[in-house]
């Protein structure tokens, strides 16, 4: 029985402290804040209650293994799951308005070709398959098993992109989304359902590599799901889940140092200058979050965009609205940017656009809202991190946050009905209140680790080059995103549990 250390109370950070309890180690948790959770907060006042970080749940087998592998209550026990339906409303800058069946790629089809025009759906459809082909290409390296130590095989792009010959000039074939989006898909709504998907991960369509082509595949393949209560109900199960196995927390305990002796991992320094002894140490935290050159080493994979800038974050408006939700409310509408291009070059060169794309979030839960008579709404943009001048925006600004939130309400209104005359109050939230509260550089969200683009987006391994010491979380391999960060875990409790020959669960 070893004793370990975990560094951070995120998701991934705590998935890896259950298994590794249930495996028969002695874990400790400590964390800087004052609760658990990390990027899945919460936001209440006056009886509303808004999810601050992701809103829904993807992938949830991912989730439902965790219980499974830790305890007698399955997930569904521990908390209540509905399949949102439609998955998702979209309104084009055209007007055109489409709403996607949820896990139903028929339904998709139908609905986009009776909203776009014929073959639309059809195309759709198509490049879905291609989406289908890439996961199932690149699904085991890169989200099943530790990072192969030839992580650079993972650099070859898995999409069968479609060869086009032309005439007098050379066949090509797409290899970024904003190319599979002209090419392929040859419809400016099409290009632009995809260039929100990319975004809404943090990506820039003119630079993602076709790869990423799998993410709207696993959306409409394998469903959206809302946590009744919120995305924080999801955290309080895992985290009741980690003390039914006795693991300890201690919050308000910041880390500053990995203690090293003889080469390896020996414990953790604490701000107060504790130090806490350990056989192995898990790190939860975002680069550059903590004292050792391990955790940033020369030669780890970091994930950046195409010109070296930083990862985006996201701008949130939390709106109280006087009056019901009317009845056929989608739970997430999209509204598209009139100029994706435009915005994914503002985004990306650290300036606002001047309209993004932006999603609304109306959950029908009256867990959310004082009463029948109110509703609660998110409003979320993709935006550059926050930090000085240069590929970045100073989100602490007061002025700049107002007047971006103005925009947000502004396109919200066209979905959402009497949204200005019904609003009580509204609450902001920027990269700047995401950096603070859980240590992400700027503020920003991490993507999931994608193949392609040489390896670009992949994340540093989960066993480092110091003995003793794991990453886990949204910024280790496999990346960003609840299943991605539980995945994490998974691996860390594999490795440390069964040794350095762990190649994941079979």
């Amino acid at each position: 029985m070893a004793r370990i250390v975990v560094i951070g109370a995120g998701m991934g950070a705590m998935a890896a402290a259950a298994r590794l309890a249930v495996a028969g180690h002695r874990v400790a948790v400590y964390e800087r804040a004052a609760t658990y959770g990390g990027a899945v907060g919460r936001f209440e006042r006056d009886g509303f209650v808004f999810d601050t970080g992701p809103g829904l749940l993807r992938l949830p087998a991912v989730q439902r293994d965790l219980f499974v592998k830790t305890g007698k209550e399955s997930l569904e026990q521990s908390v209540r799951l509905d399949q949102v339906d439609p998955a998702s409303r979209h309104v084009f800058a055209d007007g055109t308005d489409v709403r996607l069946p949820n896990s139903s790629r028929a339904g998709v089809v139908a609905a986009l070709d009776a909203a776009l025009g014929a073959g639309a759906g059809v195309r759709w459809g198509e490049f879905l398959g291609r989406g289908r082909d890439a996961w199932d290409r690149s699904r085991r390296p890169l989200l099943e098993e530790p990072l192969w130590p030839d992580w650079q095989v993972l650099g070859r792009d898995p999409y069968p992109a479609l060869r086009q010959r032309r005439l007098l000039r050379g066949a090509r074939q797409a290899t970024t989304l904003a190319e599979i989006g002209a090419w392929e898909l040859a419809d400016p709504r099409l290009a632009a359902l995809l260039d929100g998907c990319a975004l809404s991960y943090g990506l820039d369509p003119r630079t993602a590599p076709a790869s990423a082509a799998l993410l709207p595949y696993l959306e409409q393949t394998f469903g959206s799901w809302y946590v009744r209560g919120g995305m924080r109900e999801l955290a309080r199960a895992v985290y009741e889940r980690c003390l039914a196995r006795r693991v300890e927390f201690h919050f308000g305990a910041e880390v500053v140092r990995i203690v090293e002796k003889d080469g390896a991992a020996a414990g953790i320094e604490l701000a107060d200058g504790t130090v806490v002894p350990a056989d192995r140490v898990v790190a939860g935290v975002a680069p550059g979050g903590l004292v050792s050159a391990e955790l940033d080493a020369e030669g780890d994979v970091l994930p950046r965009a195409a010109d070296g800038s930083a990862v985006p974050g996201r701008f949130t408006v939390l709106l109280a609205l006087r009056g019901a939700r009317d009845a056929d409310a989608a739970h997430r509408t999209v509204l598209h940017s009139p100029d994706g291009g435009a915005e994914a070059a503002d985004l990306f060169a650290g300036r606002t656009a001047a309209r993004p794309t932006v999603t609304v979030v109306r959950p029908d839960d009256p867990a959310t809202r004082p009463d029948d008579g109110h509703e609660a709404v998110t409003l979320t943009a993709t935006v550059a991190p926050h930090g000085p001048q240069g590929r970045s925006v100073d989100w602490s600004a007061g002025e700049l946050r107002e007047r971006y939130a103005d925009v947000l309400v502004a396109a919200a209104g066209a979905v959402v009905p009497g949204l200005a005359e019904r609003l009580l109050w509204r609450e902001i939230r920027t990269p700047a209140d995401t950096a603070a509260e859980t240590g992400a550089p700027g503020g920003a969200v991490p993507p999931p680790a994608l193949a392609g683009a040489g390896g670009r987006l992949l994340y540093p391994a989960n066993a480092t080059r110091l003995a003793g010491l794991y990453r886990a979380g949204g910024w280790a391999h496999p990346g960003g995103g609840l299943a991605h960060a539980g995945m994490s875990g998974a691996l860390v409790a594999g490795l440390i549990v069964e040794g350095a020959g762990f190649r994941g669960s079979q």
